[in-house]
């Protein structure tokens, strides 16, 4: 909750059952107030982000009071005090008053199961509410992990992984981030693909916040409903475009809520300042509109001027809410509004499109780190891409920005290595006045070609880069051609989730005779040709997202400047070993996320402070241990 107002218990017994209190305190003094709950940055500190450390002394007279020291600390705010109070002090489990008995152990955020202690059952009138057995968090993580392992379906492990998040938020972050390879495929792609289209057969409590057209000219108002106060990070998505999976309208929810859950356990930004929205304007999906469980507006999707201005409210709002800061990530937006709402809150908002950025920037560390394998530099490499829409758009412009940075090359020049398939066939001059704005800068002078693989043997790249959303259209004709071409062909199928991905992992490597580097969007098990075994790689954009996002929090940066992107996608490449590289390996293990995170948030700040767009100030000496230290913590505290 917020600690943004006042909050007087005067005698605790005013406070009935909510109050931490024993009976034995309450008889040794009847006036015990906690007081001064607001506390205030130092002069002259521009930091935001204030911390609290409580200590309880003990009461003595009627004008003892709970005595609250405030100190400034950079980063995610820490309202309880949990971060900065050492392993052997106590943290007091606020809520609207403070938690205690059956509203604890209903409190997500404060709940701790069968690990609350004796002394903490006694004080928090818990005796009798749980089983007498105690256990530690770690019995209770490896408990967890052996009951989803029994799930067969991935959907049921996925439901069982959002069920304890409702119930006990800690062990839920504790898990993911102790058994991080294994679950993220749960919490996010693919299984979340799954878990949006039957998101309204699933849905049992909100997890995020629903603004729909029902909300407009409210949407402050309905901001204000949220309980935290404290956000610093908002994924927002309409639903339009999600994954490979199409509308998915007011159900798409499982994107926002996925990503934040990332956020928190591979970036370290607490829980409490995150907030998922869904903006509902109706969808087009004839088959949700007949579906009696769908959860949205039963209408067509709303376009054009009405769409405009409940998007302009809902910006307005949220920095008015919520302050000049605040980060708002775009998700799974359609083609003809993700880039419009990019360029046109770019330069009002701190905002950032993870399918346009996010995935330009990891791609983009993929392919540095794969010049390790291959050789050269990334102006010596030509590319052609399969999907000229969000992705496809964004990685290219990326390359072709980073390659310009490495050259001195203009842009508009570096742009002509870069070749860019669409539905129609290869993007090329003499079909640019019927493209769409976006794709115009990749309309290169060459006679029509219809067909992917006639377009590899025409323009002979060393890299194929797949962002269609079609599955199964890097054929075996089209890499056996790559595999020609090239002594280790580049071989990327991003489309998620699995089912939509360009070509296997398995098609990959047997059609190359295990030559091909390769990456997917969503993950596939090992694959084992004549006798050797190939890991491959998975270009997931959760490698760059919570690091770019914490490294913007925690410097105070007011605007995303492409700079930024290619700082994290260099720091990304950076964290490839020699170990990975033996492998064929471009991307590091999962298990180092949260290091790697810390080492891409720094590069991030850095460069913000270098181009002046960070108001935290002064600037950390050491960058990645102050990234470390902004990071959220999922071990249980021991309460008063």
């Amino acid at each position: 909750m917020s600690l943004n107002r006042s909050c007087f218990l005067g005698n605790p017994g005013i406070a009935g059952s909510s109050s931490p209190f024993s009976q034995s305190q309450k008889r040794r003094s009847a006036s015990l107030k906690v007081v001064a709950l607001i506390p205030k940055a130092r002069t002259g500190d521009r930091n935001g982000s204030v911390v609290m450390e409580s200590t309880l002394q003990e009461v003595k007279d009627e004008s003892s009071v709970v005595e609250l020291k405030s100190t400034v600390h950079g980063g995610v705010q820490d309202v309880y005090g949990e971060d900065t109070a050492t392993e052997d002090q106590f943290v007091t489990p606020w809520s609207v008053s403070v938690a205690s008995g059956y509203t604890l152990i209903r409190d997500p955020h404060h709940n701790k199961g069968l690990a609350f202690t004796e002394k903490e059952r006694d004080a928090h009138y818990l005796r009798g509410l749980l089983p007498p057995v105690v256990i530690s968090q770690e019995l209770q993580v490896k408990k967890m992990i052996n009951c989803i392992r029994q799930y067969l379906v991935p959907l049921q492990k996925y439901i069982a992984m959002m069920d304890l998040q409702g119930r006990n938020e800690k062990l839920f972050y504790k898990l993911l981030i102790d058994h991080v390879e294994e679950l993220l495929p749960v919490v996010y792609t693919p299984t979340v693909g799954e878990a949006c289209q039957k998101y309204g057969s699933i849905f049992t409590h909100p997890h995020g916040l629903f603004i729909s057209l029902k909300g407009k000219g409210k949407i402050l108002e309905v901001l204000r409903n949220w309980p935290e106060k404290n956000i610093q990070v908002i994924v927002v998505t309409d639903g339009e475009r999600i994954l490979g999976l199409g509308d998915l309208g007011c159900h798409g929810m499982g994107i926002p809520v996925g990503k934040l859950a990332l956020y928190t356990a591979l970036g370290g930004v607490r829980p409490s300042a995150c907030l998922p929205v869904t903006i509902d304007v109706g969808t087009n999906n004839q088959k949700l509109l007949d579906d009696e469980f769908y959860i949205g507006l039963s209408k067509k999707r709303a376009t054009g001027q009405e769409y405009a201005e409940l998007l302009q409210e809902f910006m307005t709002a949220v920095k008015q809410n919520y302050g000049e800061k605040i980060l708002v990530q775009f998700e799974d937006f359609a083609n003809h509004n993700a880039f419009d709402l990019l360029a046109k809150y770019g330069t009002t908002h701190l905002v950032f499109n993870d399918d346009i950025q996010g995935t330009a920037s990891v791609v983009l560390g993929g392919l540095v780190a794969a010049l390790k394998l291959v050789g050269g530099s990334l102006a010596d490499h030509r590319f052609l891409f399969l999907g000229a829409g969000e992705a496809g758009t964004g990685i290219a412009e990326l390359i072709a920005l980073e390659v310009s940075k490495q050259t001195n090359i203009p842009v508009e020049e570096t742009r002509k290595n870069i070749w860019l398939v669409d539905s129609k066939g290869l993007i090329v001059s003499s079909r640019k006045e019927s493209l769409q704005h976006f794709k115009k800068p990749w309309a290169h002078e060459h006679e029509p070609v219809k067909e992917l693989v006639d377009a590899v043997n025409a323009i002979k790249p060393t890299v194929l880069i797949g962002t269609s959303g079609a599955g199964r259209t890097f054929t075996k004709e089209v890499v056996e051609s790559m595999a020609s071409l090239n002594e280790r062909p580049i071989i990327l199928a991003l489309s998620n989730p699995t089912s939509q991905s360009e070509c296997t992992a398995e098609e990959a490597y047997t059609w190359t005779q295990g030559r091909a580097i390769y990456c997917s969007g969503s993950p596939f098990p090992p694959v084992e040709y004549e006798g050797k075994v190939y890991t491959p790689g998975q270009a997931n954009n959760a490698y760059i997202f919570p690091g770019f996002g914490l490294g913007l929090i925690m410097s105070g940066t007011i605007r995303v400047h492409d700079d930024m992107l290619l700082a994290a996608s260099e720091a990304l490449a950076s964290q490839v070993s020699q170990e990975d590289y033996d492998k064929g390996l471009i991307y590091p293990p999962f298990t180092n996320i949260r290091k790697i995170s810390a080492h891409i948030a720094a590069k991030v700040a850095a460069k913000s402070y270098e181009l002046g767009l960070a108001t935290r100030l002064p600037e950390p000496k050491d960058l990645e241990k102050y990234a470390e230290s902004c990071m959220y913590s999922p071990s249980y505290r021991s309460f008063r």
